[in-house]
């Protein structure tokens, strides 16, 4: 293997920091913050994106001693292969094909919605059918909602993407973080402009009286908001599946994912507060909130200006998003769990190229056929498992390998890692029963997966290894 070529090292702080932001800032606060607003929350939503970040920053803090001390390709999954063995390591991996994966495919579905009713301010109005996928409502060309049919734009942008993947980890990063300057300044921008319009009366009562159904407003309905707004905040942890691409890893992986989770968190709530203050949040039920709070305030010229943002935004989120989950599917084809393809690394680009190719074109798929709202409730499903496991993991590592260097260690250990655990799992009990079911028959499919073929496959290319070192051990004494 020492023969192959292999990932190439060029990322430090500043570019592991903005990937995390590229990938944080994305579909959570432009599309579902106006979702989880109208339907759970209400002017309460604010509290929701506090709990949820509080739950991402214990297991940030799980990540970033995981990410130094593991400093491998594939995130959640190698931390659990270290510190569970194989078998949890596939049920996670398996598990985060719902987070990177199918988050991609929501951003994308994010990213459609912004370009289309950006076009139509142009005067240009797409075919319906080709806007939504099936199941969901598209815009006709006087306004009124029909039925969709394929989500084009979703798709074309998720093979973009591929393409520029598939070329160079560096220029991914440089084109990342272009875009993170650009999105981060609108929405400052957005705060500033947007807080002389905040309506005190908009934001009363902060907390609306539940309506007699678990999640609809209320404490329940702020549970269900933090589970949905959650997925907001997905990202911060995508920065560990470029570890092997980081030029210091040990150093700059913890620095790259708390920061990012720190600096989207201050943004989020003062862009939710804003928004809130200026719409009345029954009427942000819209795949474009940020431009319906521009308009509520007059400043019409700065909406195309905010929709423009959305769109390269919710671009470097589905970048890192896929950069993601080809890295984790890298890992697992080198440890055998997966076919040889997938670890596969083109000589000239130094990426796994063909890794890439495969997760794009079944992202692309998932954008252009499945509606919104399951996406994100099963990315945030997903990811609230894979960050349960990993704050077990820290716990599980302290007591079986507790000489292994740590670069970063986190503070308070068993306590903060089992806070982390109990707040994302709490988040889980609060999605609906459908999620659950999808969750369950996922996990199902992965397991028949993995007894049929994964574990053989595994121990068949753990023994050629074993074979390889007792053969340079033998070259070696005979010499």
């Amino acid at each position: 293997m020492s023969q192959e070529p292999t990932l190439r090292p060029v990322l430090g702080p500043l570019a592991l920091t903005t990937l995390g932001i590229g990938s944080v800032i994305g579909t959570g606060i432009f599309v579902l913050t106006g979702t989880a607003a109208s339907q759970h929350a209400g002017p309460a939503l604010v509290i929701s994106m506090i709990i949820a970040a509080v739950a991402c920053a214990l297991a940030g803090l799980c990540y970033a001693e995981l990410a130094a001390m593991i400093p491998i390709a594939g995130s959640a999954y190698t931390y659990a292969h270290a510190s569970a063995g194989q078998f949890v390591a596939w049920i996670i991996g398996w598990d985060l094909m719902l987070e990177y994966a199918l988050s991609a495919s929501t951003v994308a579905v994010g990213w459609s919605g912004y370009l289309v009713s950006f076009l139509r301010d142009l005067g240009v109005q797409l075919p319906p059918a080709l806007t939504a996928a099936s199941g969901s409502a598209a815009v006709g060309p006087a306004g009124e909602m029909v039925p969709g049919g394929f989500n084009l734009p979703a798709t074309v942008i998720v093979l973009l993407v591929t393409a520029l993947l598939v070329i160079g980890i560096s220029q991914s990063a440089r084109a990342n973080t272009v875009m993170v300057i650009i999105k981060v300044a609108v929405l400052l921008l957005f705060i500033a402009l947007g807080a002389a319009y905040v309506q005190r009366e908009n934001l009363t009562p902060f907390i609306p009286p539940n309506t007699g159904t678990f999640g609809e407003f209320g404490w329940s309905g702020i549970m269900r908001g933090a589970a949905i707004m959650f997925f907001a905040y997905i990202g911060f942890d995508a920065v560990s599946t470029a570890a092997q691409e980081a030029r210091n890893p040990q150093r700059d992986m913890p620095i790259g994912m708390l920061a990012s989770l720190a600096i989207c968190t201050v943004i989020y709530i003062a862009v939710a507060v804003v928004l809130l203050g200026i719409v009345p949040y029954r009427q942000l039920n819209v795949p474009d909130p940020l431009a319906i709070g521009i308009d509520a305030t007059g400043l019409t010229w700065f909406s195309p200006v905010v929709k423009i943002s959305a769109l390269f935004g919710l671009f470097s989120t589905i970048l890192v998003q896929l950069l993601g989950q080809s890295r984790i599917f890298y890992s697992m084809s080198r440890d055998g769990l997966l076919p040889e393809l997938f670890g596969r690394v083109h000589p000239r680009f130094r990426t796994p190229h063909l890794s890439t190719m495969l997760t794009g074109g079944v992202v692309a798929v998932a954008a252009g056929t499945l509606p919104l709202r399951t996406l994100s409730q099963l990315v945030s499903i997903g990811s609230l498992l894979a960050f349960t496991l990993v704050c077990i993991g820290v716990i599980i590592l302290r007591r079986t390998q507790p000489d292994v260097p740590r670069p970063f260690r986190v503070p308070g250990v068993p306590y903060v890692p089992l806070l982390g655990a109990l707040v994302c799992v709490v988040q889980m009990a609060a999605l609906p029963w459908a999620t659950w079911k999808r969750l369950l028959v996922w996990l199902a499919l992965g397991l028949a997966i993995y007894f049929m073929y994964s574990r053989r496959r595994a121990g068949e290319k753990r023994a050629d290894m074993a074979a390889a070192g007792r053969a340079v051990a033998s070259a070696g004494v005979s010499s």
